[in-house]
C-alpha cells in the first residue's frame, strides 16, 4: 500500500522521537540485581525503556540470570557483568545488595563511581530478628556509604520500603511511595524518575541523614507483614495535591 509523502515524513518523525527518547535515559547498574530486589528493579527499568544491567560478584551468575529473564519476557532486554563492571558503564548505580554486604562491595565499585549518582537500597536488618529496627553506629547505613565515597559521589537513598515480592510481579501495579533522600536535589530528583519508572511515585523526602527513617522503618513493615499475613506493607504519603495520587 502506497504511503503518502506527508504521512511518511510524520512517522519518521515520530520514530526520531522516540528513539530521542529512550536515548536521552541514563544507564543503570543494578548492583546485586539477582538478588529479589534488584531484579525486580532492574525488570521494571528495562520493561520502561533503560538500558538496564545486572550486576553480581560472580559475572556468570549475573549472566545466567539475564538469560533467564530475557526468555521469561518479551519486552525486556537486560545486560550482565560482575559488579564493578556494571557499575564502571552506567550513569546510575542501584546498590541492592544485603547489609552485611554493603561496604565491601562499595569498596569493590569505588573507583567506578566518581562523578555518578549511586542509588542506595541498603536496610540494616540483622537476622534473624529482622522485624526489629537494628540501626548501625553510625545511624545510618547510607550515610555511613557518603561518609566513605566522599563527595564526588553523590548518594541517594530510596526503595527501602517497597516490597520485592510487588517489583517482580510486572503486572502487579503497586501502591506505594518511595522515600527519596539525598543531599543532592538533582539527584534525587533523577532517582525519583526512576521511581515513576519503577510504577511508584517518589517523595522528596529531605537531606541523606534523613534516611534513617526510611531504613528503621523497613523493619516495622516487615512486622506488619507477619501480622496481618500480606505479602507486601508499604507507605503512602497523603495531602499532596501534586496530581499525583495513588488510586
Amino acid at each position: 500500500m502506497h504511503v503518502p509523502a506527508p504521512l511518511q515524513c510524520r512517522q519518521a518523525r515520530v520514530v526520531k522521537l522516540l528513539s530521542q527518547v529512550h536515548t536521552s535515559l541514563p544507564s543503570v547498574a543494578v548492583v546485586g540485581g539477582t538478588g529479589e530486589q534488584g531484579r525486580g528493579l532492574a525488570l521494571r527499568w528495562s520493561a520502561a525503556g533503560y538500558d538496564v544491567t545486572i550486576g553480581s560478584r560472580a559475572s556468570a551468575r549475573a549472566r545466567a540470570e539475564v538469560e533467564k529473564l530475557n526468555r521469561l519476557h518479551s519486552n525486556i532486554s537486560l545486560s550482565s557483568d560482575d559488579n564493578k563492571g556494571a557499575a564502571r558503564g552506567a550513569d546510575i548505580i542501584v546498590l541492592t545488595v544485603p547489609f552485611k554486604f554493603q561496604l565491601s562491595t562499595v569498596e569493590d565499585i569505588a573507583t567506578c563511581l566518581d562523578g555518578k549518582i549511586l542509588v542506595d537500597v541498603t536496610v540494616p536488618l540483622v537476622p534473624p530478628k529482622v522485624a526489629r529496627v537494628q540501626l548501625p553506629a553510625a545511624g545510618s547505613a547510607v550515610v555511613n556509604v557518603q561518609r566513605i565515597l566522599g563527595e564526588n559521589v553523590r548518594v541517594v537513598s530510596a526503595f527501602q520500603n517497597v516490597s520485592a515480592h510487588h517489583l517482580n510481579d510486572l503486572d502487579h501495579k503497586i501502591k506505594c511511595d518511595v522515600l527519596v533522600c539525598g543531599d543532592d536535589v538533582e539527584a534525587r530528583q533523577e532517582t525519583i524518575k526512576l521511581v515513576a519508572a519503577a510504577g511508584m511515585r517518589g517523595i522528596h523526602g529531605g537531606p541523606l541523614v534523613n534516611s534513617v527513617a526510611a531504613e528503621a522503618l523497613t523493619s516495622v513493615l516487615i512486622g506488619i507483614n507477619r501480622r496481618y499475613k500480606i505479602p507486601g506493607a508499604g507507605i503512602i504519603i497523603t495531602g499532596l495535591s501534586d496530581g499525583s495520587e495513588i488510586e
